[in-house]
């Protein structure tokens, strides 16, 4: 997601701790599902500096591209306006995030982070797998939403149904 070329789509911004496993995944995930019909981005409260081989992995073996994507600061966030704000990981939901502009709906999508299975690698590429499933699964959801349509309450709402689901 570039803050540098605003468009007419609804903006959506996935949040980790570290923006190298889940936030990466569901940027990947997320901007291959819904074609071009968001921007999409991703960011951490402290970014790792890359992105984990166990998200490389699941977005290879499904055929998802993760061009461009890299590890980044939720600051390079703080002066776009986005639609939609999801957290991802627990620790990320509980750090008070900065104040986004505009009215975005927020929500937490709670996911355990692979990369802390434990066991063997096989283990947490099966982990990383039920991550991927469930972030499409919610995504199906997601847009089958008239985003576009609903207030910011009606869509955190719908986002925190979704999460239930």
């Amino acid at each position: 997601m570039s803050a540098s070329k605003p468009t007419n789509r609804p903006r959506i911004l996935f949040l980790c701790t570290g923006n190298c496993c889940r936030s990466q995944m569901a940027e990947a995930l997320f901007r291959h599902m819904a074609g071009s019909r968001f921007e999409v981005g991703s960011a951490g409260s402290h970014p790792a500096g890359f992105i984990h081989p166990l998200t490389i992995e699941t977005m290879r073996r499904m055929n998802v591209p993760m061009d461009g994507q890299f590890s980044k600061s939720w600051d390079e966030f703080a002066d776009v306006p986005n639609d939609i704000i999801l957290t991802l990981c627990d620790s990320a939901a509980s750090i008070p995030c900065p104040v986004w502009p505009g009215h975005p709906a927020t929500a937490h999508w709670s996911l355990p982070d692979p990369s802390f299975i434990p066991g063997t690698n096989e283990d947490r590429l099966a982990a990383a797998d039920d991550v991927a499933r469930q972030l499409e699964h919610w995504f199906k959801q997601l847009l089958a939403l008239p985003v576009e349509t609903l207030s910011p309450q009606e869509l955190k709402s719908a986002l925190e149904r979704i999460a239930q689901a």
